[in-house]
């Protein structure tokens, strides 16, 4: 494993996406994945689960499709406190939505489907840590096996929406050089590199969680994210001094920095900003 500066308990906050149709979204947000509606605008909406925030789509009705060369988001993911709430999402998804596949990840399980102009949805919820096992080089095992799904719908609590609780567990992010994303999310941000998958993926995340962002190029992206899709995502860090380290390393590494209220920004080298805030 590479160590990273990023503290441990660190993690995702918010992402958002830039949508079309504002009230499609929202209706799919709420009623396959689950979240509550937090606020609302003509043109705005937050969904979340309890009191947190999770997830803000905009509506911008000019957005272009993502070319199919664009770097971007391969799925926002949506961890779910435990396994029956995984089994209300499965329930929601054959009910509402289809699904597009359930894999058995050994350190999760997860449900993958596609929102209705195309992003990536992962629901999942996490093994015990106790459960999972390292490699002698210090990364996390992982793997795509099939899922019980008849199995993991029976264990459903019966719930309708997502738990509080619900958080983004990670960000995974179609990119087109995965050494420039290294350099960025790892180097400069300070997550540590927890798995290497086949020379075209890279999992990291601050401690040793499995990952907070996964980079991959298996399609082969070649130009600037653009369009509709992820229009940023937030990483948060547990306090200032933590705040400040990150915001140094990325002036060092020569990133331009852009101050925000509580935190700040940077352009990851496929045009994907990222925002540092405390918790």
């Amino acid at each position: 494993m590479t160590a990273g500066d990023l503290p441990a308990d660190a993690h995702v906050g918010r992402t958002a996406l830039v949508v079309n149709d504002l009230d499609e979204l929202l209706a799919f947000y709420r009623d396959v994945v689950g979240l509550g509606v937090v606020s609302r605008d003509d043109h705005r909406a937050v969904l979340g689960a309890g009191r947190d925030e999770l997830l803000v789509l905009t509506e911008d009705p000019s957005a272009r499709q993502r070319a199919r060369s664009g770097a971007g988001l391969y799925h926002n993911a949506f961890r779910v406190p435990d396994r029956g709430a995984l089994g209300d999402a499965l329930r929601r998804i054959r009910d509402e939505w289809q699904l597009g596949g359930a894999s058995d990840h050994l350190v999760s399980e997860a449900l993958y489907l596609t929102d209705p102009e195309g992003n990536g949805v992962e629901i999942y919820r996490d093994r015990p840590q106790d459960d999972w096992s390292t490699t002698d080089e210090g990364h996390v095992q992982m793997d795509t096996v099939a899922l019980d799904l008849e199995a993991l719908e029976s264990d459903a609590a019966g719930a309708a929406g997502a738990p509080s609780g619900t958080d983004v567990g990670h960000v995974h992010l179609e990119v087109s050089d995965l050494d420039a994303a290294r350099e960025c999310y790892v180097d400069a941000l300070g997550m540590n590199v927890r798995l290497p998958w086949g020379g075209a993926a890279l999992f990291v995340a601050a401690g040793d969680y499995h990952h907070h962002v996964g980079l991959n190029t298996w399609h082969h992206r070649s130009t600037p994210r653009d369009g509709r899709g992820l229009d940023w995502f937030e990483v948060v860090v547990p306090d200032e001094d933590s705040l400040v380290a990150a915001r140094e390393r990325f002036e060092a590494s020569g990133e331009a920095v852009e101050g925000l209220e509580g935190g700040f920004a940077v352009t990851d080298p496929d045009g994907i900003e990222v925002r540092v805030r405390t918790d």
